[in-house]
């Protein structure tokens, strides 16, 4: 199978290397000789990654004509459009059946050439808000680790580009041979892309209204009790209308859609430090019962609480 990675101008060499890894000397290492792994570039000449050294590919994109699978690592500046050439080169390879891949904000140079249109596709949680008004067609997903539409994926941020090259490898050959090359790398255990990006839900920074973003602090100091829209329009001084507003605007979301992450980050983070129950997790968590805990967290995740709390332990 040839697999073919683009290299380009202030790339990051942490996102070169992890297909490099993944379907060169970690699979070699491995004992796994069904790939030929290429790394191209537009032009042969040298060029500076983003961590200040050079790097040179040793092939052109001409390589994306025989390509099984070609690897967009990441993407250097956000408004940056792919260039005509690899544009033709991607939407050519795509027309014949090669499997696409953006990791990270790779999926930028795949929604710059519309691959992206009208499916769902994942990105750094970082860029999401950047992602949604550059490129509106796109169903964006800021939730899971990576996704699938027939031959193209994508990825979301940093390490879960391991992820999705070792699900490329398990699709193809097996676990058999995606578990000996994460044993080789010495890697956190398959996740599937349905999981979740693994990351926080913050308290927005540079936050205008600053009463407002400490009620938020001390709501996720006590998320096992019940706060009501009423009861925290009161304490603001607002009326339930201009709480709602305010509260929407700073946040990005409902209050209750937002008490409910932080309830699931808290869950999150409670399974993975400590050995409490279900029962007693869920009541400081403000779920109430363990049934509920399990309902959103598995609907958020993908995962039960019980195969998260393992997940990581095993990790």
């Amino acid at each position: 199978m040839n697999v073919a990675v683009l290299a380009f101008p202030n790339i990051s060499p942490f996102h070169l290397a992890v297909p490099c890894m993944v379907f060169g000397e970690g699979a070699r290492s491995a004992g796994i000789k069904e790939f030929n792994l290429a790394v191209c570039s537009e032009s042969k000449a040298v060029m500076p990654s983003s961590s200040g050294f050079d790097i040179q590919a040793r092939h052109s994109i001409s390589k994306f004509d025989q390509a099984d699978i070609i690897i967009i690592p990441s993407w250097p500046f956000p408004e940056t459009i792919p260039s005509k050439e690899l544009t033709t080169s991607l939407l050519t390879a795509h027309q014949r059946g090669a499997i696409i891949v953006g990791l990270c904000l790779g999926a930028y140079a795949l929604a710059h050439i519309g691959l992206l249109d009208n499916i769902e596709a994942t990105t750094h949680w970082a860029y999401s808000n950047d992602f949604k008004a550059r490129f509106p067609k796109v169903k964006l997903n800021n939730q899971v680790l990576y996704l699938k539409h027939n031959q193209l994926y994508t990825s979301a941020g940093t390490a879960a580009a391991i992820d999705c090259c070792l699900h490329l490898v398990r699709q193809y050959l097996g676990s058999k041979h995606s578990n000996a090359i994460a044993r080789v790398m010495v890697t956190a255990p398959y996740r599937t892309g349905g999981q979740s990006q693994f990351v926080a839900l913050p308290v927005p920074n540079n936050v205008a209204d600053e009463r407002l973003a400490s009620l938020l602090e001390q709501i996720q100091k006590n998320l096992c009790a019940t706060h009501t829209i009423d009861e925290l329009a009161k304490q603001m001084h607002m009326s339930r209308r201009t709480f709602t507003r305010h509260f929407q605007s700073l946040t990005g979301q409902s209050l209750g859609q937002w008490l409910l992450n932080q309830r699931l980050n808290y869950a999150q983070q409670l399974l993975e430090a400590t050995d409490l129950s279900l029962e007693h997790l869920s009541e400081k968590c403000g779920f109430g019962s363990a049934v509920t805990l399990r309902h959103h967290f598995r609907k958020q995740f993908g995962l039960s609480p019980r195969d998260w709390r393992n997940a990581f332990r095993q990790a």
